[in-house]
């Protein structure tokens, strides 16, 4: 995903895209894997970015968060201490 946000700042620059990119990561304290630099590169080159960013927005949707999964335990105990209560 670090990658992908360095190709979406560097975008509006494409000349220096690759060097921006190294810039943006180790800016944050990461350190660039030149192969994942390149393949983010050729694989979102031409595309419209609006088009990327509703692309990745769709596959996060499809993603559990934390609360999400938080909230169907809770239901869950709870279901199990109804139970419980109607068996005593």
């Amino acid at each position: 995903m670090h990658y992908v946000a360095a190709y979406l700042l560097a975008l509006m620059v494409e000349k220096l895209m690759h060097l921006l990119q190294i810039w943006i990561l180790s800016s944050v304290g990461i350190e660039c894997d030149q192969s994942k630099i390149k393949k983010i590169i050729v694989e979102q080159n031409g595309k419209d970015l609006v088009e990327v960013i509703a692309h990745g927005l769709c596959k996060l949707t499809s993603v559990p968060s934390g609360g999400t999964v938080a909230a169907a335990l809770a239901a869950e105990e709870k279901k199990e201490g109804k139970k419980m209560e109607e068996s005593a």
